[in-house]
């Protein structure tokens, strides 16, 4: 890629594109994260208002103005906060990104973009529409969902968790539908055709000539990964076409991509690119030098332990349906911070609103899970409860995914994937009972019909939270810092804190993705099937090295 390409990343939620912000940022690449989208949009309904800078209702060509690379070489990501919108309005977003990155076709940069969309890598989403919104006007489509490095691989066209198929496995137990059988079955009738992992191992010649013989087609190249190196091919070939060819995969391609970028630039003697910064120009308080992945790590806890963050409180926010989280947090409470569980009850009601008490603790955690009725949501210091109620998908009412649904009306329109009966798994826990006003019913229009009644709102829990959160912020004197785990969540909280811009700083681990926003403050966000027992107390650990005192047992 030469130093005046441009390279747009698209992801569909928070977390994603900081895990592909963090995957190109380097010393010859640096990256930034845009938020772009509807905020707190609780019915799925289209507004006017756009964020895009960090100003709120910019029009189109403000937002196409803060789309432009700020340095030669720079990554623009952005977080369209498509995940759970209608299909339809999640392909129009791609469409409009697309447009805004590159208003002018007979520009001389117009057709010198490199595009890569980031999907789920569980294939959650308006994958088949954000797809098809990509592919128009002949662009050639190659989609490798693999993540190696979380045991996730794609065999025969099929996503395999840590050797189990995906439609096999629990993975979608907070999905409101079954998982797909196969990658095409994700992509809802578009054509595809599947480039097998003895191709990809072949010379780049022979793969390069199954991708472009797919892409002539107009069928969606679907490439079987195992490892890191068949990602690297996948990458290698596809850019051997230059910005004719569409990149869409998880992290584990944007992690390619960037051992690519780095690779190529170092090659031409790229110079450095600038160190991340706060406000515009100026360094940010705790960032680091961009650095490339391997060093990013050391990076974020060099950065955090600077004085000027030294005395800012740390509050951990866990929005996240993975069981694995309420160990997450015992092992932080037993580290000393203090835990708050807020009743669902609480957060979904349009009663008292639930508040938090002062932010006065080193780090402070909240997650959900006290139903209503429950005496206290802030239990004593040190107590924690392994039962943390599951978060429910924030989907709306499904709708059929089509070809036709991402490009506008069609005589014939493709037929909606055959359900695919669900695996022997073990059942979601039941979610905690709340007030009769707050349970689904099949008129409601808040974009959770068509679920069985009784069942928690996701969407406006994590609403919910995210005005808890917004106004304890608000509340306290001075900066906090914060982890946010869960897409969804991390979005909605920083929306309700009108932060619009976000530059990397380092990892954590793997997923756990450090940022600075335009004042300096730490926001890590991490995907909330991410990291082992110890993941957030390795955040907190590098965010403050000093803030809690690890209790040692006998």
């Amino acid at each position: 890629m030469a130093a005046s390409r441009r390279l747009l990343a698209i992801a569909d939620d928070l977390s994603g594109a900081a895990e592909v912000a963090a995957a190109l940022h380097s010393r010859t690449t640096r990256s930034r994260v845009l938020l772009i989208g509807r905020p707190g949009a609780v019915n799925g309904g289209v507004s006017d208002e756009v964020n895009g800078a960090g100003t709120t209702g910019a029009v189109n060509g403000g937002v196409a103005r803060a789309l432009r690379p700020r340095h030669p070489g720079e990554a623009t990501v952005l977080d369209l906060d498509s995940r759970y919108r209608p299909a339809t309005e999640a392909a129009e977003a791609v469409r409009e990104a697309l447009r805004l990155s590159s208003p002018d076709e007979n520009a001389p940069d117009a057709l010198d973009t490199l595009v890569l969309k980031k999907i789920d890598s569980l294939l959650r989403g308006n994958v088949a529409a954000e797809i098809a919104a990509l592919g128009e006007g002949g662009a050639g489509v190659v989609l490798a969902p693999a993540l190696p490095i979380a045991g996730r691989v794609v065999r025969s066209g099929v996503v395999h968790l840590g050797g189990v198929a995906l439609h096999e496995s629990d993975a979608w137990r907070a999905e409101t539908l079954p998982p797909p059988a196969s990658v095409v079955h994700a992509l809802g009738g578009l054509p595809t055709a599947l480039v097998p992992l003895t191709t990809v191992r072949a010379s780049r010649r022979t793969l390069l000539t199954a991708l472009r013989t797919a892409a002539a087609a107009g069928r969606v190249a679907i490439c079987d990964a195992e490892t890191d190196a068949d990602l690297d091919a996948v990458v290698e070939a596809a850019l051997a076409e230059g910005s004719r060819m569409r990149l869409v995969g998880s992290g584990g391609l944007a992690l390619a991509l960037g051992r690519h970028l780095r690779t190529t630039l170092n090659a031409i003697g790229a110079g450095a690119a600038p160190a991340a910064t706060g406000k515009r120009g100026a360094p940010a308080a705790d960032a680091a030098p961009a650095a490339p992945p391997a060093e990013m790590a050391v990076g974020a806890t060099e950065a955090a332990a600077s004085p000027a963050s030294a005395g800012k409180p740390v509050l951990v926010v866990v929005g996240t349906a993975e069981p694995a989280a309420a160990e997450q947090v015992r092992r932080l409470v037993e580290d000393g911070a203090v835990h708050h569980q807020l009743p669902l009850a609480g957060l979904l009601s349009g009663g008292s609103p639930v508040r938090l008490p002062p932010l006065t603790a080193p780090v402070t955690v909240v997650s959900l899970g006290a139903p209503s009725g429950a005496p206290d949501p802030a239990p004593p210091h040190g107590a924690v409860a392994t039962d943390t109620a599951p978060l429910p998908s924030p989907r709306p009412t499904p709708e059929a995914v089509t070809p036709a649904a991402a490009s506008g009306p069609a005589p014939k329109p493709a037929p909606s994937p055959a359900p695919h009966p669900a695996p022997d798994t073990p059942p979601t826990p039941a979610s905690p009972p709340v007030a009769a006003a707050d349970r689904t019913r099949p008129d409601r229009s808040d974009g959770e019909t068509g679920k069985q009644p009784g069942a928690v709102s996701g969407r406006r829990l994590v609403l919910g939270l995210a005005r808890v959160i917004g106004d304890a912020v608000a509340a306290h004197h001075g900066a906090v810092d914060l982890v946010l785990t869960g897409g969804e969540t991390a979005r909605r909280v920083l929306d309700a804190l009108a932060v619009a811009e976000l530059d990397p700083v380092g990892q954590v681990h793997h997923g756990a993705v450090h940022l600075s926003t335009p004042d300096g403050r730490s926001v890590v966000t991490r995907p909330g099937s991410f990291g082992d027992p110890d993941s957030l107390r390795q955040i907190v650990q590098a965010l403050r090295p000093h803030s809690t005192e690890r209790k040692v047992t006998p």
